[in-house]
């Protein structure tokens, strides 16, 4: 017989290397930008002040002047300062967002780099939580000028904001492409408006830039009590929620229109209303209805101004809900959270998906708070606390990158992070100090996620572990049987592989030895097909990876092969397939009728020595797994090949 040598090994890039940069001019960009990036922290004026002076109200001039100071040197250390200027430098391949620094963190091994990404998976949960509260506060906040200009409306306030909600919400399956040319227009109005309300208040009382002076803002923080300071800074909070969607976005627009649409219009915009705001408590003038936004307008705008919030905050609402699909979506593809079924909204955008399972969760969440809330004012206390939690975390995980990839000293990294990280740390104690007033509702919706995430991981560990401790042919072996064959079963098969499978003393799927001793024949054409899910949004040269274990006219082949795919890539492993057979790479006919799939099915049973803690986490993640499509699926198989399944028991440990 001939002796067996390692396989052959070729490695080819994608048939078609797809240009992932955001399309388009800068300008165009920038004004893109402002619809989807900044449309939730833009209608923070609506209600942030308002919650500021509910917790310290401006009894004198000074407290009007510090209050503003803490809101301009909030949003300059944490938005300008930290995101625009420092945390949009940390790109994973032009990405950003958690799962970005998740990918530039993951090779770490030691052990504060495993509790760093297990803290960004919990950050992860957190804004999910976030997408669940924004909608609500925000269409709340903009539906409640109806109060202030027609008062006989108020009634219809929490009934409005919910029929606004739920059809938001029932046309997401539509997508946001068809809408999205006209968000960054509408919000630069919006923009435009609230610059132009404060700056009319400034003229009037030119006395509030004082307030640029930070020591009106220690003084103020100062006056209160430890526990009173700690209230006010979690109101404070407000005023920069939305910030960290600067660094989420950076992948659809890149840093340089996000930063220039802060620094021209966003910041601008921003100061001039607080600023005004401020400007009008100076004066004297009573606030209508305890809505000191809404007090900036004359009466014959209330009723335009009510329109044009409540569409900044719808808009400002869509971005969150379509940032909590792509969170879901790449989670999925890095093998953190089950397969759900995920709808393409765009033929040219992989990126824009819709989740029916998530949008229907998110919006049950949003109707429950505004029934169970009634007012953003009672609102705001669960809002927040998620946004300084995934801030905090975004600090810490800045330090090592900073390290590591901006080559930085450890004393530049102390000094630029430690008071930025002691900072955000601030703001999470003060805001969860609101914990039992509505904060439990985002911490509650981040365990939840957390807990899916970190129990489909371990299941999936322990699954492949399972695997691996089953007695399976080596590829040697499987060689071995191909060749001292002498009939075999006359079709195309292809497994799907848990392992990479590089060398002949790898081990084989336990599937090829099922079919071996129940058939007594082996396929003529045996295919083993990985998926690797890397760290990277995309993957750049090699894609395909394919080793020739062995290759006979006569007899057939055996073949390997490696498909990788980022975490922002559609894993069409059919396709791909069809891509090399075409090539002649694989010894598969063209056409995928002529395949045939055989796929293992898990029969999961506990550890024969198994408390009550361990018992429930398996049965979660039997849940998860039942709510999750199977892999074939996943991956584009099934639809047009043959299928064949195999139930296999497998005993975790």
């Amino acid at each position: 017989m001939t002796s067996l040598v390692e396989p052959t090994r070729h490695v080819h890039a994608a048939p078609q290397e797809r240009d992932h940069a955001p399309k388009g001019g800068v300008g165009p960009l920038a004004i893109g930008a402002l619809g989807v990036v900044y449309g939730d922290i833009g209608t923070s004026p609506l209600y942030a002040m308002d919650q500021i002076f509910r917790v310290a109200p401006a009894r004198t001039a000074e407290d009007a002047l510090g209050a503003v100071s803490l809101v301009i040197w909030t949003l300059t250390l944490i938005v300008a300062i930290k995101y625009a200027l420092l945390v949009l430098s940390a790109q994973n391949d032009g990405e950003g967002g958690v799962f970005a620094l998740y990918g530039l963190l993951h090779d770490r091994k030691d052990r504060r780099a495993r509790m760093l990404l297990w803290a960004l998976m919990a950050g992860a949960g957190l804004l999910i939580g976030d997408g669940m509260i924004t909608p609500a506060i925000s269409v709340l906040s903009a539906v409640e000028g109806l109060g202030v200009a027609a008062p006989a409306l108020a009634s219809a306030i929490a009934p409005v904001t919910l029929g606004l909600l739920i059809a938001l919400f029932a046309v997401q399956f539509k997508g946001a492409s068809g809408v999205g040319s006209v968000f960054g227009p509408i919000v630069l109005v919006w923009f435009a408006v609230i610059a132009a309300l404060g700056t009319a208040e400034i003229a009037a009382e030119p006395q509030i830039l004082a307030a640029f002076n930070p020591i009106y803002g220690l003084e103020f923080l100062g006056r209160a009590n430890v526990i009173g300071a700690l209230l006010l800074l979690g109101a404070l909070m407000l005023v920069v929620t939305g910030g960290e969607a600067m660094y989420a976005d950076l992948g659809h627009f890149g840093a340089l229109p996000i930063r220039l649409s802060w620094y021209a219009v966003v910041f601008p915009a921003l100061l001039l209303n607080y600023l005004g705001q401020g400007a009008y408590l100076l004066g004297g003038a009573p606030v209508a209805g305890d809505k000191l936004f809404y007090a900036l307008s004359p009466p014959w705008l209330l009723m335009p101004l009510v329109a044009l919030a409540t569409a900044a905050t719808v808009i400002a609402s869509q971005s969150l809900i379509s940032g909590a699909f792509s969170l879901v979506s790449q989670a999925i593809r890095l093998g953190l959270f089950p397969r759900l079924d995920i709808e393409h909204t765009h033929h040219a955008h992989e990126g824009q998906v819709y989740i029916p399972v998530v949008n229907w969760a998110l919006l049950a969440g949003c109707v429950a708070l505004v029934l169970g809330f009634g007012s953003s004012a009672a609102l705001a206390a669960a809002y927040g606390l998620a946004v300084s939690g995934v801030m905090v975390i975004t600090s810490l995980a800045m330090i090592p990158v900073a390290r590591r990839h901006w080559g930085w000293s450890r004393a530049l990294t102390a000094i630029v992070w430690g008071p930025l990280t002691a900072l955000n740390g601030a703001f999470l104690l003060a805001s969860s100090l609101k914990l039992l007033e509505g904060g439990y509702v985002p911490i509650a919706v981040g365990a939840v996620g957390f807990a899916m995430m970190a129990t489909w991981r371990w299941g999936r560990k322990a699954t492949y572990a399972a695997h691996n401790a089953k007695a399976t042919l080596t590829m040697s072996e499987v060689v071995t049987l191909h060749r001292a064959s002498r009939s075999f079963l006359e079709r195309n098969a292809l497994i799907m592989s848990p392992r990479p499978l590089r060398a002949l003393g790898d081990r084989a799927p336990s599937l090829i030895r099922l079919m071996a001793e129940r058939t007594g024949m082996m396929p003529r054409n045996l295919i083993f097909v990985e998926v690797s899910h890397k760290k990277t949004p995309y993957i750049h040269g090699s894609r395909y990876e394919i080793r020739v274990f062995d290759r006979s006219e006569t007899k057939g082949s055996v073949i390997g092969v490696e498909l990788s795919f980022g975490f922002l890539e559609e894993p069409d492993v059919e396709k791909a397939l069809e891509d090399l057979a075409q090539h002649k790479e694989i010894d598969l006919p063209a056409d995928p009728h002529h395949w045939i799939v055989h796929v293992m099915q898990d029969h999961l049973l506990p550890a024969r020595k198994s408390n009550v803690l361990k018992r429930l986490r398996l049965s979660l993640f039997q849940f998860l797994r039942a709510v999750s499509r199977p892999a074939y699926s996943y991956y584009g198989l099934g639809d047009e090949v043959q299928l064949t399944i195999e139930v296999i028991p497998v005993r975790l440990r």
